[in-house]
């Protein structure tokens, strides 16, 4: 890569004329290297998943199957789960146990079950969201596509929040929530979001449980999906805990929260769980309490769990890092992009100057690098300002990591060195 630093927007038109043809003369030869590596979604790789292998032989056919209050997990029954996975999953959470339900292994499918529960059949007993006119629901930007997802397949209106280094701009979010009654809902990713890896302020978390809804059937949906998904033993973010905050600003139904880790949980007030359970219980017999109880014996506790996550970081933070460096050393000074430094969650956000962004995703593509849609971060799939790129890093090892690093880098200096041309 060339050693000259200076800024692209600094450069003459002749400058960035040669730079082009430099860096076109680099992406063909990317392109003849015949790459095939995916930075798309953030997935675990064989490594990590051959770590729980374990969990296969905790149980088997000579295996006690009770539970320690005596049920048999082979058989029906048991809706909200065992009392040790409710214990387990309510640490992970910091909540009470009997606050929490465990369902079987996707979070998703929970939060997919809340909103359609509250669209044909209310919440604690509101109009069914199908019977009102309008139903909007806030949305953090950039964040998770799947619950954008969901929102979109039950056509509600996603209005757009953005992201501040302290969580999503509270103002904006008091101003919708406060005073408007159609606003149902708002997504949130608390600690170590997707994509951008920011965990709430306690100030963001109490204003959040300080909030006073237009509707009276307004929750904040709490996807604490990287509760324990720490990079680093001596740099861990920490949040307040949602339900005791809400509790004490006399707000104590307004959370439904939701987290997995193997086992899928959601957390809420006594009142809250009454409801769900009204639905779960023509829904389900009961989940798999087998695949509950194997947890349990594997993990035995939250410390257990803990001690197996730093596992997972010493895999994952090398590739965090090999991103990093290829970033800071090759797009540092440049001007042309901005990027995140998470303590933990699965992906590093990346801001590309404005409209940059599908042209940078489907160069990657062209030379090999398979990377998560432009606009997936957004509602709709819709950046307004085609600039964000979320980069997971999880999947590929270290080695093809960089070398996906150094194509992307390429690319983004390539499309923003067209893109300053033109104006």
């Amino acid at each position: 890569m060339e050693d000259n630093m200076k800024p692209y927007r600094e450069m003459s038109k002749d400058e960035l004329t040669q730079q082009k043809a430099e860096l076109i003369r680099q992406f063909e030869d990317a392109k003849a290297m015949g790459l095939k590596l995916d930075m798309s979604r953030g997935k675990p790789t064989s490594a990590q998943l051959d770590m729980t292998m374990g969990l296969m032989d905790v149980l088997n056919s000579d295996s006690d199957m009770m539970s320690m209050d005596g049920v048999d997990t082979r058989n029906y029954g048991l809706m909200d789960g065992i009392i040790e996975a409710k214990h387990l999953m309510a640490d992970v959470m910091s909540v009470p146990a009997e606050n929490v339900i465990v369902y079987g292994n996707s979070s998703l499918s929970v939060m997919y079950d809340s909103i359609s529960r509250s669209v044909t059949h209310g919440v604690m007993g509101s109009t069914p969201w199908c019977k009102l006119e309008q139903v909007k629901f806030l949305c953090p930007v950039p964040g998770y596509d799947r619950h954008f997802a969901i929102t979109e397949h039950f056509g509600i209106e996603m209005i757009l929040i953005p992201m501040t280094p302290e969580g999503p701009d509270m103002d904006l979010v008091e101003k919708y929530v406060n005073g408007d009654p159609a606003v149902k809902g708002i997504w949130c990713v608390p600690k170590y979001s997707n994509p951008q890896g920011v965990s709430y302020s306690d100030e963001t978390v109490r204003r959040f449980a300080a909030l006073k809804p237009a509707a009276e059937d307004f929750r904040i949906y709490w996807d604490n999906a990287y509760a324990i998904h720490h990079l680093y033993e001596d740099k861990q973010d920490q949040i307040l805990e949602i339900l005791s905050e809400c509790e004490k600003a006399g707000n104590p139904d307004m959370v439904y929260e939701f987290c997995s880790s193997g086992m899928a949980a959601m957390a809420s007030s006594p009142a809250n769980l009454a409801d769900v359970k009204k639905s779960l219980t023509l829904q389900t017999i009961g989940h798999d309490k087998v695949n509950q109880l194997r947890h349990i014996r594997y993990f035995k506790n939250v410390e257990g769990m803990m001690a197996h996550m730093k596992k997972h970081a010493d895999i994952l933070r090398p590739k965090f890092e090999a991103v990093l460096s290829v970033l800071d050393r090759e797009l540092g000074g440049r001007g042309i992009g901005e990027w995140t430094r998470p303590l933990g969650g699965y992906f590093i956000s990346f801001d590309a100057m404005e409209g940059c962004a599908k042209a940078i995703v489907e160069k990657c593509k062209e030379a090999g690098v398979v990377l998560t849609g432009a606009g997936a971060t957004f509602p709709y799939g819709k950046d307004p300002k085609d600039s964000n790129i979320r980069i997971a890093p999880t999947f590929p090892t270290s080695e093809d990591m960089a070398k996906a690093t150094d194509i992307f880098v390429l690319c983004v200096k390539l499309v923003s060195v067209e893109k300053l041309l033109q104006a």
